[in-house]
């Protein structure tokens, strides 16, 4: 770290998807740049790993190509519920399979490259005073900026000090993942349900398979651990039982997080533009939230850009149409995450619904770019 250069045109807080793509995209042009992370690179995030195509005009855009790093092509869908029926669907438009631990890393080292200076640390706390925001930061002192973006995930101790709405809100919500080694169909992403609660499967790099579910924390805790609520509840989907019994952990133990939230944000708080779960998220059930988290990214890079550059003359501009075209690429895409979520949680209505699909199978594509896009424009 440069201890003399403390004022920068962005300081961006978190280091996951949408912060190292703001990171990039605005260093693409000589804009200076602090990406704060308090994790180091590579590193593990509980994720389902999945991301729709629609983001690889926008990471050609960005240098970045997945497939040279081992990401997994993948244009099935799979969708069983907890009375083990399955339905099998074409993705329409298709998506691939890459961990955290790679793509997290191979963006970080791209944003070096372009000159992005990142900062492993903690930040305490964000003050805007005089057009201006003061970050202090743990280790490192305090930093100043004219733009800062949350890019910090979906809970934060930030979150708690702004007061934001959806922190007063307990989350009953728990997410566990694991990678295995075994058979899984390298084009397919599955979604299994069980009750309480749902498992992604896909194909990473290296052969891994990425197992990450989430269930309601009340259902969690009639058991003594993991394995103990795998082996009398996610197994009852005998998909799942499969998948599980006859692969080969290949983490020591599963990662996990807790008070998972699905609660409406602001995409601007503070001042403080949010990017990706810090400004929304949508059910994992729907599989897109990573390209969500990479779509804002571009959202609020290329809004920062006309601002900095004085075509945006001010500030309560910038913020106003960022906040118009979150909420008109997303809001649509969360209240389907919702209401699908919604549906799946009731049993006798996930298994009609599955029924319905199962007679008129053309209606799951149409349901799926619901919570889909279409390739990112540049």
């Amino acid at each position: 770290m440069n201890k003399k250069r403390t004022t920068f045109d962005v300081i961006i807080i978190g280091g996951g998807l949408a912060g190292l793509c703001s990171a990039i995209h605005l260093s693409k042009f000589s804009k200076k740049v602090l990406l704060i992370e308090k994790n180091s690179y590579p590193k593990h995030k509980v994720c389902g790993e999945y991301i729709s195509n629609e983001v690889l005009p926008y990471f050609e855009y960005l240098a970045i190509n997945p497939f040279h790093f081992g990401a997994v092509k993948i244009e099935n869908f799979q969708l069983s519920t907890i009375s083990n029926k399955l339905i099998s669907a074409k993705l329409p438009l298709g998506g691939f399979g890459i961990s955290r631990h790679k793509l997290d890393a191979i963006l970080a080292e791209k944003a070096k490259e372009n000159g992005v200076i990142i900062l492993q640390d903690s930040v305490l706390n964000v003050n805007f005073l005089k057009d201006t925001f003061k970050v202090e930061t743990k280790e490192n002192g305090f930093f100043t900026s004219k733009i800062s973006i949350g890019a910090f995930g979906k809970r934060s101790l930030l979150d708690v000090k702004m007061n934001r709405d959806f922190i007063q809100k307990k989350s009953p919500y728990l997410g566990v993942k694991i990678h295995v080694k075994g058979s899984f169909k390298e084009n397919v992403v599955a979604l299994h349900n069980f009750k309480g609660g749902y498992c992604g499967v896909s194909k990473v790099e290296n052969n891994a398979i990425n197992l990450c579910y989430i269930t309601d924390f009340s259902s969690f805790k009639k058991y003594k651990n993991i394995h103990d609520f795998q082996e009398q509840v996610v197994f009852k989907n005998t998909f799942l039982k499969e998948i599980f019994k006859n692969s080969e952990a290949i983490f020591e133990s599963p990662l996990t997080i807790s008070q998972i939230s699905f609660e409406t944000k602001k995409p601007i708080e503070n001042h403080i533009i949010m990017c990706g779960d810090a400004a929304g998220m949508i059910h994992p059930l729907c599989g897109n939230g990573m390209s969500m988290a990479i779509q804002s990214a571009q959202m609020a890079s290329k809004l920062i850009l006309k601002y900095l550059n004085e075509e945006i003359t001010t500030r309560k501009t910038l913020e106003k149409q960022y906040i118009r075209q979150w909420n008109k690429k997303f809001n649509l895409r969360l209240k389907v995450g919702h209401f699908i979520a919604m549906l799946f949680r009731k049993d006798k209505t996930a298994a009609a619904l599955l029924q319905i699909l199962k007679r008129l199978p053309f209606l799951l594509p149409i349901i799926i770019k619901f919570t889909h896009g279409k390739p990112m424009k540049i």
